[in-house]
């Protein structure tokens, strides 16, 4: 029963029969579209993903992102003016298998006008007692370099590390949970250049620590619900994710889903998300002492918000469709986000706004 719910979920590479040694990630592509619209912020573009398997054990893959933006956000209209920018991103990646072990390395680079994003990680996942546990390890390091535009060069850098511990263990033939802990350490240019904090009403640059470590821990579990020898399988997730960090912002993210075959073509998910997050020690939306840090940045204030996501597949028909296994897939994801301290300076109420995600997604394999 295990191998069913994997399948219906999508989580193949979390457990391996016991029989067997791990397998590589199928030989597949995918071709996406994505379109964001929220907050004052448009972000849409194309992207593509192609996985390539080489004798056995190893599995090529190489992707691109394209987000073509257009900001006019809270902070840019009532701070700046707004703007557009193309951002591309493209990611290599290498999987190897020896026996109970999958191996992944892969590298990163995110191009925007002012601002490159560049990233290296290395993951590992071990089967162990029989294929009933998985343990995961990982570690990435990413580094960053800050310009302004109208300006030629980068004024300055960051650097990332990020290290990941998961352990998935197969509970009974239908029920799956996990445990992943993060530890991120940040050092460097850590703010915007564009972005202005307000000190007895007066607007003056955000001043930013240097430094920042965080630590996360998320918990996961998956269920089957199908009635015996059910054809239309379904089943139910949960988790919960807790996070901390040096700047003393601490966020509570609970999210439950539910997944459902309808026939042999159609596979139906529905989800709710809810986060909550504390503000930062030196957030303030207007300040009333001078202290060595401020912003007025509002992923550092205090909110709360809310998503519903839904994602219909359909596995296409015709004999060429089936022989590639080709499936479209559409995810819409509508969010809201409410601020508790932080302001819209042109009416001087507590901002808030809504947003929708839509991705439409096309898969094969070759």
């Amino acid at each position: 029963m295990a191998a069913p719910l994997l399948k219906l979920l999508g989580l193949t590479a979390l457990a391996a029969p016991a029989a067997r040694a791990v397998d590589l990630p199928q030989d597949h592509e995918e071709a996406l579209i994505h379109l964001y619209n929220g907050g004052g912020v448009k972000a849409y573009g194309p992207a593509l993903l192609v996985r390539k398997s080489v004798a056995d054990k190893v599995s090529l893959t190489g992707s691109v992102y394209v987000d073509m933006v257009s900001n006019a956000s809270i902070d840019v209209v009532t701070t700046a003016s707004p703007f557009r920018e193309n951002r591309v991103e493209w990611g290599l990646g290498v999987d190897h298998v020896e026996q109970d072990t999958l191996m992944h390395l892969g590298v990163s680079r995110s191009t925007e006008p002012d601002y490159v994003a560049s990233a290296a990680n290395l993951d590992v996942s071990q089967d162990v007692f029989g294929g009933m546990s998985t343990v995961a390890l990982g570690f990435t390091l990413g580094q960053d370099d800050v310009g302004r535009h109208g300006e030629t060069g980068y004024f300055d850098h960051a650097r990332h590390w990020q290290y990941r511990l998961g352990l998935t263990q197969i509970l009974s033939p239908r029920w799956i949970a996990s445990v992943n802990g993060e530890a991120i350490a940040d050092e460097g240019y850590l703010g915007n250049p564009y972005r202005v904090a307000r000190v007895f009403g007066a607007y003056v640059p955000e001043r930013m620590p240097r430094t920042r470590t965080a630590r996360a821990l998320q918990l996961r579990v998956i269920g089957d619900i199908s009635d015996e020898g059910a054809s239309d399988r379904s089943a139910v997730r949960a988790s919960y994710r807790y996070y901390r960090d040096t700047w003393a912002v601490q966020a509570h993210t609970l999210e439950l889903g539910y997944t459902r075959h309808f026939g042999p073509d159609w596979l139906g998910d529905v989800a709710v998300r809810l986060n909550h997050q504390g503000a930062a020690l030196f957030f303030s939306d207007n300040a009333q002492s001078e202290t060595l840090y401020v912003t007025r940045n509002r992923q550092l204030s205090a909110f709360n918000s809310y998503a519903l996501a839904g994602k219909l597949s359909y596995t296409l028909p015709g004999e060429t469709a089936q022989r590639y296994g080709l499936q479209l897939s559409a995810n819409l994801e509508l969010l809201s986000f409410h601020y508790s301290e932080f302001t819209d300076i042109r009416t001087g109420q507590l901002y808030h706004f809504n947003g929708q995600n839509l991705q439409l997604l096309l898969t094969g394999k070759f």
